[in-house]
């Protein structure tokens, strides 16, 4: 196993999915390598937190 580069689908910059997250996503039993840069996945997951604590406060 070596890293990855890969693009991200958001940003369109590349990223490295290193052996040891390629270790850990393989450990977790996920099958598809990571579609976002790092800085993308904390947006989209602080935008999803922000969505769901929004809809749980109505």
């Amino acid at each position: 196993m070596q890293d990855k580069t890969l693009t991200c689908k958001d940003c369109g910059a590349t990223f490295t999915f290193t052996v040891g997250e390629q270790q850990f996503y393989a450990e977790k039993g996920f099958t598809n390598e990571p579609a976002r840069c790092p800085d993308c996945r904390k947006a989209k997951k602080a935008s999803q937190k922000s969505y769901n604590g929004d809809y749980a406060k109505r």
